[in-house]
This record gives structure tokens, C-alpha cells and sequence, in this order.
């Protein structure tokens, strides 16, 4: 194979590799679903292709064999004694036809039975003499998370079983019913992605109230461990679990060859809109115990089960219209408006079309007949435009910002357009509502329904204007008595005292969140010197660049800035860094980052300590990583460090500089 070809295969396994480790990032241990999993699913399959037809290339680690969840460290680990497995996925009949070859050649005859695959939490319920000792999440599949008194309150887990089995372990699915789920969408109104993250999101708190209140339901589909029962085959366990008082998954039947597991794997998806839960595909498992221990696993599934994956479900409609949203940032994003479709059973008529390069590749014109697609979001995507109206016209993103009308600015080297004027009152509310967050001033009981409440009144027309609000201001607005007027003029009053970094971090600057800040403030006493600052300046600390540099330059630059920061000198906030001497510690200069499972310290308890030293904590792994500690089961970051040559140390190592 000639070289060049060798570096673009050996580049894309890597690129595959980076992008699903993120994936599995977001999805097993932050409950986010930036893809569908159809679309996760041929990735991996793509990556498993060309590591197959090129095993050199193969990186250590790779997502290919392992699962991707790893304990949070909020709950007790739990050491799953049967590994809680992965299915191997199918995303046609041929690819079942195969399985179905494999399974034959090493048991001979063989009967199956056809599942939903339901789209939620898999999680493993523990009994002891009848009664739910303990519950836990799939983690790796070695190692969960201990999260028992929430799964009390999920419908279909059954406190006490209808008889007193010695010992049983099943496997469960948990899941937000699509009803429920709109619901909580609207209390919630930042919105969840779609159910199975809100379901594992409302799992995996600490407060057990939380899961009470979101209506979960489980179903189980699998005996992981029996002690005083015995089976010979997979249906008649479920028929058993049934009688216990378990919710069990629906359609099981004994089937004889692979014809009938396909015409079952049709019928399911007939129904799919019947089930009270969402599934993404069927699941084909032999159906005999004993077969299923000749067949084995390999160390990632079973290979006596395979999920057969449903395309994601596709409709027509009419675009009518394309609408300017302007974010916080100023950045105009185009959003379609088209007639309401019932799709993943949703009514939507709603999505983003990203911006106008996406527009102009897809030829996507107002008055189209588009094709639309749930994938994986509760909100769809537009994927084609399929039929033009007749004297369309291409679509071209306004000169001007729809809401303060502006001249809107776009730079050579990024595709967004944006509202580059600060005052803008669609950037001005979302930068307020972001400038007493949790995340940045952190001022109690001042959310986003008062900001703009504030705003509303013109009360507030810049960040200064919110240290001058007295009790009167507040007791103007809707549902504010004197009590609660008190309450924010005093959480207000302690915001002026906030660390110079939350300051920082609350102006909006582009590129710059909590981690930057804080090392704007480790390198500068206050904020004039940052003010001050050269680009040269900017980039001679780890983790800032030029765009980020150049970033803060222009923000400090605006005269509106300038007369911003002299009116909260004069308010009284806090503009000299406390942090700047404290951060001139031991680990002054290092960013660290960690790949795998400490045994001492937590991700956070780590964050804690390298920050008090005067290091930096990198969530990411990239050139600006100075230190990468490996734990246990390390992921890709170590293949990384060490084609960067990045210095790695053990959580011994770690603690030897310390001191």
C-alpha cells in the first residue's frame, strides 16, 4: 500500500476514534445526544471496517472495544458480577442473514425471539428473597453506579416481587414516555434533547425527589442471575419475570429461522408509534441458554444477539418561511418554519437550518417541499429540499440584524454571521441572563424570567445598571413582594465581592468561559492590566491563542467597554485579582489534563487541587496540555499525549509533585 494512502487511512481511524470518544462522552456519562444513534452507530461501523482491513493502524483503546460509559463518582460504584454487554448492531437483512450463518455453524438448530429495542438507560435490578435490594447503572459495563433510591420510584421496578426468590439480578430498560417527556419539556423550558437523555439525566441525580417526579417507566428484558429457579430458554424467563410483577418488554415470541425474525422486525416497526416508549430498532437473541453459553461474547457483546437498527423516520412537508434567530453571541442562525408534521410521534414545524453555508450546499428555498427527519433530537433536521416552488429564489441571510437592524459582520475565518453591536437588545438579554449565572456572577434568584422582566421595564440597559436596582426597582415588577425584593437587592449587593474571574467569564467575551478567566486572573492583577494587554501578552499563556487573544483585545477595545468597566469601578466591584499570587503556585504554568479513573481523587476533587496550586485543569486533550496523568483504563488521550510527546505521569507521579 503506497504511503500517502497509509496516512490518510491511519489519519481517518484517528479522526473516527476522536469523534466517538467525544460521543460517548456526552452521551454515557453527560446525557447529551449531539448525533443520532443511527448516525453514531455507522461511525463506529466505519471505524470497525477499516481497523479489520487494517490492523496496524488499530489505535490502543480503541472505542471499538470497549463501552463508552465510565462512573461519574457521584454514586457508589457498583462491580457488575455478569458484564453488562453492548450489542453488535445489523443495518440491513443481509447483515442478519450473516448473523443468522454464524450462529447455525456453531450450534446447529436454533430458535430466536425478536425484541424492541427500547431507547433509554439500561440499568441492573438486584433482589434478594423477593425483595429490590439495589440498583445500577451499566457504566463500562464492569463497573456502574450505585442509584438505588431512585429507581424505587420508576413504574415497573417492583419493590417486592410476587414470590420469594432466593437471589435475582435482571437487566432492565428505563425510559421517559414521550407524553411525559413533553411535559417536562415544558416546565423545563432550556429543553431536554429528547427522552432517553431526560430519563438519564433524572437517574443519575442526587436527589431521589427528582426522579420521583418525572413519571419513569422500566421494562425488563433480560435474567442476568437466578438462584432457586431454572430455565432452559430466554422466553420462558421473561413469561416467569412477567408473573414476578416485572414490566417486561413486549412481542417476545419463539421464532425458527431468520425469515420470520424479519417479517417481526417489520411488524415492530409498524407499531413503534403504539409503544408507550421510543425504540431506535428490534433485537434478534437466541433464544436458548445453552446455546447462547457455546456461542460466547467477544469483549465488547454477545454473540448470540444483534440489533437490528431502523433508519431514523423521514417526512414530507412545505417549507414556509425562514426566520432569523439571534443568539447571545450576536450570531444570526436561520431557522426553517414549515408546516406541522407528526414525526417520532411529535408534532414539529421547527428546525435549525445552522447557517448559510448549510442553506446554500442543500439549495434549500422558501415555498420547498423538504424532507425532514427526526435523528436522534426531539427538534429534526431539514435533510434535503426535494421540489422547488415554481419562481423560487435562492435564499440569502439579511445585511442587517432583524432586531436592532445593525449592519451584521461576517469574518473570513469562521461561517457564522453576527451582530457585532453590543447593545442589541436580543444579545443584551441572553448576555445579562448569562451574566448572573451560576457560571458567572452567580446572583441567586435572578433567572431569566426577571432579567427580561428588568429589561422589559428598562431598568437594566448594561451590566452597571443591575448594582444600582433598590428595593423599590424590583417591587415594579410582576409576582415581587418585599421580602423577595430584599432577598435580590442583597444577593446583588454580595455579587460585587465575586471573584474577578466570575466577572470576566459573565462579560461574554467570545472564547472565553470559566477556565480562561481564571487564567486571565493566575496572570494579571486586575483588569486594567488585562485591558492593557498586547496579543503577545495574550498568547504567552497556556491555553489562550491568537483568536481568543484577539478576541479579548476587540472586547476591551469597545468604547462601550471601557465606560462599563470605570462605572463598576465605581459600584464598587471587584476588579483586582485575589488569585493572581495565589496562583503563583507550586503548578504555576502546567495544564493538566487525566485519561482514565483515579483511584484517590475524583475528576472534580483533581480540578480542585491542580487550580489551588496554580495549575489549570483542561477537560480536553490538545497541544496546550503540559501534563497528562494516566489512571486506570486509560482512553485516547494517551495515544494522543504520546504522538505529541506530551509528559504523562501516574496518580503516584502526581502526588510526588505536590510535595
Amino acid at each position: 500500500m503506497r504511503s500517502e494512502e497509509t496516512k490518510s487511512i491511519a489519519l481517518e481511524i484517528a479522526n473516527l476514534t476522536k469523534r466517538i470518544e467525544h460521543y460517548n462522552e456526552q452521551y454515557y456519562n453527560n446525557n447529551v445526544s449531539e448525533i443520532s444513534d443511527y448516525e453514531f452507530d455507522k461511525l463506529l461501523r466505519r471505524l470497525e471496517e477499516l481497523e479489520k482491513s487494517h490492523p496496524h493502524l488499530k489505535q490502543p483503546n480503541s472505542p471499538t472495544e470497549h463501552i463508552g460509559g465510565v462512573p461519574s463518582g457521584k454514586f457508589k460504584k457498583v462491580v457488575h458480577k455478569i458484564k453488562m454487554e453492548s450489542l453488535q448492531n445489523a443495518f440491513n437483512f443481509s447483515e442478519l442473514a450473516q448473523f443468522d450463518k454464524r450462529v447455525r455453524q456453531v450450534v446447529g438448530n436454533v430458535s430466536y425471539v425478536v425484541e424492541p429495542k427500547v431507547d433509554g438507560l439500561s440499568v441492573s435490578l438486584e433482589y434478594l428473597n423477593g425483595e429490590f435490594i439495589r440498583g445500577s447503572t451499566r457504566g463500562d459495563g464492569f463497573v456502574g453506579e450505585d442509584i438505588t433510591e431512585n429507581l424505587r420510584f420508576v413504574e415497573g421496578v417492583p419493590k417486592r416481587l410476587t414470590q420469594k426468590i432466593n437471589f435475582l439480578e435482571v437487566r432492565a430498560e428505563v425510559f421517559m414516555p414521550p407524553r411525559q417527556f413533553e411535559q417536562l419539556n415544558l416546565i423545563h423550558k432550556q429543553g431536554f434533547k429528547n427522552p432517553r437523555n431526560a430519563a438519564a439525566g433524572s437517574l443519575r441525580q442526587k436527589n431521589a425527589e427528582v426522579a420521583k417526579k418525572r413519571g419513569l417507566k422500566a421494562v425488563v428484558f433480560n435474567v442476568q442471575r437466578i438462584q432457586g429457579e431454572g430455565f432452559s430458554n430466554h422466553f420462558d424467563s421473561i413469561e416467569f419475570l412477567n408473573s414476578l410483577g416485572f414490566a417486561t418488554v413486549p412481542e417476545s415470541e419463539v421464532l425458527f429461522n431468520i425469515e420470520q425474525c424479519i417479517e417481526q422486525i417489520e411488524q415492530i416497526n409498524k407499531k413503534r408509534a403504539n409503544y408507550d416508549f421510543e425504540i431506535d430498532g428490534a433485537v434478534v437473541k437466541v433464544n436458548e441458554f445453552a446455546n447462547r453459553t457455546k456461542l460466547g461474547s467477544t469483549v465488547k457483546f454477545p454473540r448470540w444477539a444483534i440489533a437490528y437498527k431502523y433508519a431514523p423516520e423521514q417526512k414530507e412537508t412545505k417549507l414556509l418561511e425562514i426566520q432569523i434567530k439571534v443568539g447571545r453571541t450576536g450570531v444570526l442562525t436561520p431557522v426553517a418554519v414549515f408546516e406541522p408534521i407528526n414525526i417520532a410521534k411529535t408534532i414539529v414545524s421547527r428546525a435549525t437550518l445552522h447557517n448559510e453555508s448549510f442553506i446554500n450546499a442543500k439549495d434549500i428555498r422558501i415555498g420547498d417541499l423538504i424532507l425532514v427527519r427526526k435523528a436522534g433530537e426531539i427538534i429534526p433536521e431539514v435533510v434535503k429540499s426535494i421540489r422547488h416552488a415554481e419562481g423560487s429564489m435562492p435564499f440569502a441571510m439579511p445585511l442587517n440584524c432583524p432586531v436592532c437592524g445593525s449592519v451584521v459582520e461576517k469574518s473570513d475565518k469562521e461561517v457564522a454571521i453576527r451582530c457585532v453591536n453590543s447593545n442589541c437588545p436580543a444579545t443584551f438579554a441572553l448576555n445579562m441572563a448569562h451574566f448572573v449565572s451560576k457560571s458567572a456572577m452567580n446572583v441567586e434568584g435572578l433567572g431569566k424570567t426577571v432579567v427580561n422582566a428588568l429589561i422589559e421595564k428598562q431598568l437594566v440597559k448594561n451590566f452597571a445598571d443591575l448594582f444600582r436596582l433598590t428595593k423599590i426597582d424590583f417591587l415594579k415588577l410582576e409576582g415581587f413582594a418585599d421580602r423577595s425584593a430584599s432577598n435580590l437587592v442583597a444577593a446583588i449587593e454580595k455579587a460585587k465581592k465575586a471573584p474577578l474571574w466570575r466577572l470576566i467569564c459573565g462579560l461574554g467575551i467570545r472564547g472565553v468561559g470559566e477556565s480562561a478567566s481564571k487564567l486571565l486572573c493566575a496572570n494579571f492583577k486586575n483588569i486594567f492590566e488585562i485591558e492593557q494587554a498586547s496579543l503577545a501578552d495574550l498568547q504567552k499563556i497556556e491555553g489562550i491563542g491568537e483568536v481568543v487573544g484577539n478576541s479579548i483585545i476587540n472586547f476591551f477595545s469597545l468604547p462601550e467597554t471601557k465606560m462599563l468597566i470605570l462605572s463598576l469601578k465605581e459600584l464598587g466591584l471587584k476588579l483586582t485579582s485575589s488569585d493572581y499570587e495565589a496562583h503563583k503556585g507550586k503548578l504555576s504554568g502546567f495544564v493538566f489534563a487525566i485519561t482514565g479513573k483515579l483511584n484517590r481523587l475524583s475528576r472534580t476533587e483533581f480540578k480542585a487541587v491542580v487550580e489551588s496550586k496554580g495549575a489549570v485543569f483542561s477537560n480536553t486533550f490538545g497541544k496546550s496540555v503540559t501534563v497528562l496523568v494516566v489512571g486506570n483504563k486509560p482512553g485516547s488521550k494517551l495515544a494522543k499525549a504520546r504522538k505529541l510527546k506530551t509528559k504523562t505521569i501516574d496518580e503516584a507521579e502526581f502526588f510526588k509533585m505536590l510535595g
